[in-house]
């Protein structure tokens, strides 16, 4: 899951980036409004933390700019207001959720993946597809009920493609999800992990999930919905190829 997270507390904002990397997220920091609109211009994010008391403008008003430019990237507002008309102005200007501060770290964590869920059409927090299987919470994947054993990476990019399945999703945005901009490895990367990830896939039962897009991308979809898939014929990782990841 790749988090905006706007905060121009500091302290504040160190902390809850460290949470978040801690469970899997990919962060980045914006400490004022506009900064936070430049950032939603040039990423895409699953979902993004807001505080109301920015130092430019008010988040109030970072919501309805992304409103306004139809950026429906679920937001949760993350607030030391308490009275209920903050609430239901944030929440009328198109916010998704409303957390009061101080918070727990747990309960920001499953208000965010039940807003992600919701946004992406799922209701509970297992998402299938077919016959895999993942567990929010829990970063777990089964197929037909057996687990299969995935690392970070690998669970990080099977999670985008199921969260935005239909859509075709270029070496360059699993990049962006998996390092936020930061220390990127070359693009070929993303075709090792892709490569042990339909290995681990196949071997537990799901052996055409993920389809190649050629000169395009990756994509979760059947073929019966539109263009063909194209799927590679699995075959033995490099030892070389293992060990760049």
């Amino acid at each position: 899951m790749r988090v905006l997270l706007v905060e121009d507390d500091l302290i504040a904002a160190r902390g809850i980036s460290l949470m978040l990397k801690a469970a899997g997220a990919v962060v980045d920091h914006a400490s004022a409004g506009e900064e936070a609109m430049e950032l939603t211009r040039h990423y895409e994010y699953d979902i993004i933390l807001l505080d109301l008391m920015l130092p430019d403008i008010e988040g109030y008003e970072v919501v309805r700019r992304l409103r306004i430019a139809r950026d429906d990237t679920p937001i949760l507002i993350l607030s030391g207001l308490v009275r209920s008309p903050a609430k239901v102005k944030a929440l009328g200007l198109g916010a998704d959720d409303f957390i009061t501060k101080p918070f727990d770290n747990a309960e920001l964590l499953a208000r965010m993946q039940a807003v992600v869920r919701r946004c992406k059409g799922f209701s509970q927090p297992t998402l299938r597809v077919g016959a895999v299987e993942l567990n929010l919470d829990s970063r777990e994947v089964f197929v037909d009920g057996t687990e299969v054993r995935l690392t970070g990476k690998e669970y990080s990019i099977l999670e985008l493609l199921v969260l935005r399945r239909g859509m075709v999703l270029t070496k360059e945005a699993f990049l962006n999800h998996l390092y936020g901009g930061l220390d990127e490895p070359e693009v070929k990367i993303i075709d090792v992990f892709i490569c042990k990830l339909r290995k681990k896939l196949a071997d537990a039962g799901a052996d055409s999930f993920i389809g190649t897009i050629w000169g395009r991308g990756y994509m979760i979809r059947s073929p019966e919905e539109g263009e063909e898939l194209e799927m590679p014929r699995l075959g033995p990782v490099r030892t070389r190829e293992m060990s760049a990841a």
